[in-house]
């Protein structure tokens, strides 16, 4: 396993599925089912190629593991070079587990131009993999950029009414933070003559540059995010993605802004990361306040949970900052958590949609009575998004809490407001949508969840409780990366006289 390209082959296997696709002849209506079994199969082996890298992963070390590194532009320092850590390995695991269960919930969804809309979710897949693996900063780059092209083509060409208006307006502000991503890259390589990311995370980067950098890397992972006030491409569109689209825009791609920070921003730029907790902490206090409190006004089912998207994402973003090990294993828990949990509460908005083609939570009551099944799922997700205990949810926000308390009891209680209000909207809308009476006559013939639809909740169900009831076999893993990570900050730190910082 130490010499095979294991990375290598989990990124490009999604490729090799894109060009049995583009190879399959045959009417359109063969061409479309070959498409989708391509899709299916070529996800699953990926998949599964991807959980051998957690059986092989030795949680004892920090170093990165599986590292493959052949020289591409050596004039430049710039390698092919990959590898994965503590906590870059789930990141790639949860892309590599929520790309079949898209294929399959666009299976009866997704009826024209099929052939490219795979092609689209396969290339998508290898970007969103290579970004998590990558160690060479100009690599990375190009991964997390090239995310946003089949997902802009994915919402543009499937999406609803205003399929492009949503898709622009996600394709510009992701790509106005990039360009200065970009520029800090560049400034990065000109200070430390490589892009070589281990080799950056030991560099000593300049405190006066360090504000600048991390300002720059911070308009690129804030909107990624999203943080609040630049979250408002997210509602958009997830509103106008199709069901899939959704799945794996809150799944994973979401989770690639938090990545960054704990990558890039906190190892490589620990001065201005201590400078700037203060303006992160107030961001994410107003997100999962504000945000909360728009979720419960909202009546279309998406908006409502995407906004619960951007109030989730704000406790992992104190989590990160609060610079302890609860504190950042909560945050990297909580945002697999919310890829999982998020993922399937947009399943189950498809669920509906797909029988009586409307989001609006008006338009539903009374569906225990017809789908009995399909109110558990749903019981069970909603519940593990308020974070009841026993649920993924409750883990990644009382490890943040219990860090954040120990650096600043206000934020931690107001932060903790979060977890009322989403309980608030939450209940408020399963009770809409399942519970009281069945009086609407079309609703009154609303078929539950057939085989298909039950093969993709059962995984997530089961997840959702497994890092619920018993997490540390997802805790373990990463315990070992951020303890070196917090280690190597608080060495930073301590070498800097305290009155060059900006306090907290």
């Amino acid at each position: 396993m130490d010499t095979f390209p294991i990375l290598s082959l989990v990124t490009f296997l999604p490729l090799v599925g894109v060009l049995f696709i583009l190879a399959a002849r045959g009417t359109e209506e063969q061409v479309a089912r070959n498409a989708r079994w391509g899709a299916l199969w070529t996800s699953l082996a990926t998949f599964v190629i991807s959980l051998l890298l957690w059986l092989n992963f030795d949680p004892t070390t920090s170093d990165f593991q599986f590292v493959e590194k052949v020289e591409w532009l050596p004039a430049f320092d710039i390698s092919y070079h990959m590898g994965i850590d503590g906590i870059s390995l789930f990141f790639v695991i949860l892309s590599t587990f929520l790309t079949p269960i898209c294929v399959l919930a666009s299976w009866k969804a997704i009826t024209l131009r099929v052939k490219e809309y795979m092609i689209a979710f396969l290339v998508l897949e290898t970007f969103m993999i290579g970004t998590f693996v990558a160690l060479d900063f100009l690599i990375f780059y190009i991964f997390f950029e090239a995310v946003l092209i089949p997902m802009f083509i994915i919402i543009g060409v499937w999406g609803g009414p205003r399929r492009v208006y949503s898709a622009f307006k996600f394709f510009l502000y992701t790509l106005a933070g990039s360009v200065l991503l970009l520029a800090a890259l560049l400034a990065l390589y000109f200070e430390a003559g490589t892009t070589d990311i281990p080799t950056l995370m030991a560099f000593d980067v300049p405190a006066e540059l360090q504000t600048w950098l991390w300002l720059a890397f911070f308009a690129s992972f804030a909107v990624k995010m999203p943080m609040w006030p630049v979250h408002t491409w997210l509602p958009d569109a997830h509103v106008e993605a199709p069901t899939a689209g959704s799945v794996i825009l809150a799944g994973v791609l979401l989770k690639m802004g938090g990545y960054g920070f704990l990558r890039f921003s906190l190892p490589i730029l620990p001065l201005a990361s201590e400078q700037f907790v203060p303006l992160i902490y107030t961001l994410s206090v107003i997100a999962i306040i504000y945000t909360s409190l728009v979720a419960l006004a909202q009546e279309d089912m998406k908006k409502l949970i995407a906004y619960s998207s951007v109030a989730h994402m704000g406790f992992v973003t104190i989590g990160i900052f609060t610079a302890t090990q609860q504190g950042i294993d909560g945050a990297i828990f909580q945002m697999l958590s919310h890829g999982i949990l998020s993922a399937a509460l947009f399943l189950c908005v498809g669920v509906v949609y797909d029988r009586e083609h409307s989001r609006e939570i008006a338009h539903y009551g009374g569906l225990v009575e017809r789908m009995p099944k399909f109110a558990f799922v749903f019981m069970v997700f909603m519940l593990g998004s308020v974070g009841l205990p026993g649920t993924s949810g409750f883990v990644g926000e009382f490890l943040i809490l219990l860090g954040v308390f120990q650096d600043n009891t206000w934020v931690a209680f107001f932060a903790a407001t979060g977890v009322i209000l989403g309980a608030a909207y939450m209940l408020y809308l399963y009770r809409r949508v399942i519970f009281g009476k069945l009086e609407k006559e079309y609703l009154k013939k609303i078929l539950d969840l057939e085989p298909r639809e039950i093969a993709i909740f059962a995984p997530l169900v089961a997840l959702v409780l497994w890092m619920g009831i018993w997490p540390d076999p997802f805790l373990s893993v990463f315990d070992a990366s951020v303890s070196n990570l917090l280690a190597n900050y608080q060495s930073a730190l301590s070498s800097v006289d305290p009155l060059n910082l900006a306090g907290r």
